[in-house]
């Protein structure tokens, strides 16, 4: 079943990073504190739902025990969020689903895991495949922007359209690791337990960010936001499934979950009608191959 859950999380959270895209207003410099309040209400919602129905109590011990995890998380996504503002320019996706591999080496040396043939090569296939779609996305960017004088200048090419994407690979990937601990490796917490102290946390962060955009007399109707709304849903969908699939098997999971941006490129092409070359296309089914690998690997 882990398989089948880091495949739907992959896909939740492709859903979400298309509705990121439509939700970010490169001139709302509060834009991304607004996902954050939309991500962390219905993250709340979620989990007092998720409580509730399957009878299950919070202790305030392991929501402290496990916001190491949820702070590497909150962190990562609100740069995110931030870097989405250079998505037209960037290759923030590819490059922060990076991190998932980053994740698997930390857990091979931290932890001597034994990878087969098989999942060496759907590995590889999955880190070139990130790696090509980041040079493609790349030149495709500065050739759109090269034929329109209308984009400023610090939104074509700029350090800030790398920073962002690299500062989430790295938070994303270190909390990725402590999950994998948490989860799997030490057991330290359980899957439910995680889910609800994760979102628990994100809901806490969002009451306090809704309060600072009242101060600074920001407008928020969370009942108006739907395309962040949707955004939200999709990422708690998404989280949902991805703590089961960490806890049975880290070390593969993270690889595939973190290819997500694959599921993001093909979504916003059918759905923003953006164009895909053919390159891409070859890219987004070497990548597709190398998930498939794995999946075939688990089953040896």
């Amino acid at each position: 079943m882990w398989f089948i859950f880091a495949i739907l999380t992959a896909l939740a959270w492709g859903l979400a990073d298309l509705f990121y895209k439509k939700g970010s207003n490169p001139q709302d410099q509060y834009s991304h504190l607004k996902i954050v309040v939309m991500v962390g209400l219905v993250m709340g919602i979620h989990g007092i739902s998720y409580m509730l129905i399957n009878d299950l109590s919070l202790e305030i011990s392991e929501l402290i025990k496990y916001l190491p995890v949820s702070a590497l998380y909150i962190i990562s996504m609100t740069i995110g969020y931030i870097g989405l503002r250079y998505i037209a320019l960037s290759v923030a996706s590819p490059i922060q689903n990076s991190s998932g591999v980053i994740t698997t080496i930390l857990l091979v040396v931290f932890f001597s895991y034994s990878l087969s043939g098989l999942e060496v090569v759907g590995i590889a296939a999955i880190t070139v495949g990130v790696i090509l779609l980041a040079v493609l996305e790349r030149k495709y960017d500065l050739e759109e922007l090269s034929k329109t004088e209308t984009v400023d200048r610090k939104y074509k090419i700029g350090f800030l359209a790398i920073l962002f994407p690299i500062l989430y690979a790295i938070f994303d990937g270190a909390g990725t690791f402590l999950d994998a601990i948490y989860l799997d490796e030490k057991a330290l917490i359980s899957e439910d337990h995680a889910l609800l102290a994760y979102e628990f946390t994100f809901f806490f962060v969002a009451i306090l960010v809704f309060i600072f955009l009242k101060m600074k007399k920001q407008s928020i109707n969370p009942f108006k936001e739907y395309t962040r709304g949707s955004a939200a849903i999709f990422e708690t969908a998404g989280q949902f499934t991805y703590v089961f699939a960490m806890a049975s098997n880290a070390v593969i999971s993270a690889p595939i979950i973190a290819c997500y941006s694959i599921f993001s490129v093909l979504l916003s092409r059918i759905f923003l009608k953006e164009r895909l070359t053919k390159a891409q296309y070859a890219v987004v089914v070497l990548v597709l191959l190398g998930i498939a690998i794995l999946g075939i690997a688990d089953e040896l």
